[in-house]
């Protein structure tokens, strides 16, 4: 079906705008999840929503946590979900207000379908998705000619069953950049698993936690060493971890700001 009508379609009364708050920092909102931030009624938001960006809300905005940590996930989705219908069903206007973009390991797909099924329209606000941010707020490229001709966004988290199954035959490509969500407790695994899929010892690895924020934290090494540097460097999460020769493009002495590389 072709999409004729090309004007912004109207948040109502009712509705359920599922919107990416991205990394962190409130600079890189798209002027979209801005203007859906501003009408809120209801605002339902995760853990890394940053408080900059939940400073936005009109300040009569009902605010519901539901933020989730590895194995603490104090309301479960299926309760998420429950909350976004009812809400809606009291014909107030609904924000999900997600950290990096909704439908990139942010389980926004998941929720719309929800939605939909109980007779609720939504909306989709893109964010910025840590991957990309985050890893340019460090000077990392996630592509470069001549060193990285693909990129492969992964979740390293656990399975309910503990095990971790991931192509790793597929992720031995010398230039694949390797970017991993939610990785940090399981990183002694996936570094194993890549050295056993082929990745050199030598391999530019780096893991940038809390990225684009103020208290931004970048460790580059190599796969090798990782493991040990998070241990030193006392890295929890949120941290994204990234796999691949492009972490060395730029030296970390050129890093001398956010996203501000100086000769």
């Amino acid at each position: 079906m072709e999409i004729t009508n090309k004007t912004k379609q109207a948040f109502i009364a009712g509705e359920v705008a599922l919107v990416g708050a991205g990394p962190g920092d409130p600079d890189l909102l798209t002027l979209q999840a801005y203007r859906f931030i501003k009408q809120a009624e209801v605002v339902i938001y995760d853990r890394l929503v940053s408080a900059e960006i939940m400073s936005l809300l009109p300040s009569d905005c009902q605010q519901i946590y539901v933020g989730k940590k590895q194995a603490d996930h104090r309301v479960p989705q299926d309760g998420i979900n429950q909350l976004l219908v009812d809400f809606a069903l009291l014909g107030k206007k609904v924000v999900r207000l997600k950290g990096g973009d909704p439908f990139v390991f942010g389980r926004g797909s998941e929720e719309a379908q929800f939605l939909l099924s109980n007779g609720v329209a939504c909306h989709i606000v893109p964010g910025m998705t840590a991957a990309s941010a985050c890893t340019s707020y460090a000077g990392i490229p996630l592509t470069h000619r001549k060193v990285a001709r693909s990129c492969t966004f992964i979740t390293g988290n656990v399975q309910d069953n503990g095990a971790l199954d991931l192509p790793w035959n597929a992720l031995s490509d010398k230039e694949q950049t390797i970017v991993f969500y939610m990785g940090i407790k399981s990183l002694p695994r996936i570094i194993e698993e890549l050295i056993k899929a082929g990745r050199e010892l030598d391999t530019p690895a780096a893991v940038i936690r809390k990225g684009t924020r103020q208290d931004q934290q970048v460790v580059k090494g190599n796969i090798s060493n990782l493991a040990e540097l998070v241990i030193q460097h006392k890295i929890t999460p949120p941290s994204l971890i990234v796999i691949g020769d492009v972490v060395g493009i730029f030296p970390s002495e050129q890093l001398t700001n956010l996203g501000y590389l100086a000769p």
